[in-house]
This record gives C-alpha cells, sequence and structure tokens, in this order.
C-alpha cells in the first residue's frame, strides 16, 4: 500500500512577490502610455484608492483571476505595440483617435475602459494582426 502524497501548500511568498511584479508592470504600462489615475484604476477595474496604492508600491492585496487577466493584456498590448512601432508612437497610440473598425473614432484606451475584458482582448488581437502575430 502507498502513502498518500503530501498536500501542495501554496507559497504565499512567491505569490506576494509575483503580484508585486504583475502590479508594477501593469502601472508602469499605464505611465508610460500617461493615462491619468482615473483612467488607470478604470482599465485595472479596482477603486482610484487602490490604483494609489499600487502606484506607490503600497498594495497589500490579493489579485483576483480577473486583474491577473486584465494585466497580462495590457502588457501584451504594450509589448506588441512596442514590437510594431518602436517609437513615440507606442506610447501614444493607446490614447490616439483610432478610426479602425474595432474603435469607431474612440480611443483604444476609452474602448477597454467601456468593454472590458472582451474589449481589451479585441485590442489584443487588434495590435498582434497590425504586427503580422494572427
Amino acid at each position: 500500500m502507498s502513502s498518500p502524497q503530501p498536500a501542495i501548500v501554496p507559497d504565499r511568498g512567491a505569490a506576494k512577490q509575483e503580484e508585486a511584479v504583475i502590479v508594477k508592470a501593469v502601472v508602469r504600462a499605464c505611465e508610460f502610455w500617461k493615462l491619468t489615475n482615473r483612467e488607470s484604476a478604470e482599465l485595472f477595474d479596482v477603486p482610484i484608492a487602490t490604483w494609489n496604492r499600487m502606484k506607490a508600491g503600497d498594495f497589500r492585496g490579493k489579485l483576483d483571476q480577473d486583474k491577473r487577466t486584465r494585466a497580462s493584456l495590457i502588457v501584451g498590448i504594450f509589448k506588441g505595440l512596442r514590437l510594431f512601432f518602436n517609437g513615440p508612437l507606442t506610447y501614444e497610440w493607446p490614447k490616439s483617435v483610432n478610426t479602425g473598425p474595432v474603435f469607431n473614432g474612440r480611443t483604444p484606451v476609452a474602448t477597454m475602459i467601456d468593454g472590458g475584458i472582451p474589449a481589451m482582448l479585441r485590442v489584443r488581437r487588434y495590435v498582434d494582426g497590425l504586427r503580422g502575430g494572427l
């Protein structure tokens, strides 16, 4: 008879460190894009006070799956723009009015804020398509 396998206990310290890296990446992307605190908080779907703690490096909360998904999309869009534009437009594009079919004359940031994760996914696919990644 075999002995039972010990339960795997999540390492909360490692998870906290991972969350800190995720938050820092999102904050930096929003700073490069010159988003206001309100825009950043709405894009990441957190209260403004929480966003301010994230910006200050004082966030002690836990990121749920929604926030991890949003972070992945924000970082992916940021990386895609850097690969495609590699210049000032890399940082200006998210707040520039766009006539593409995904945006209908709005900025990508406004589109993502209003549409949440589904819109963020569409923007990510759009950016990947621009650089030939589809």
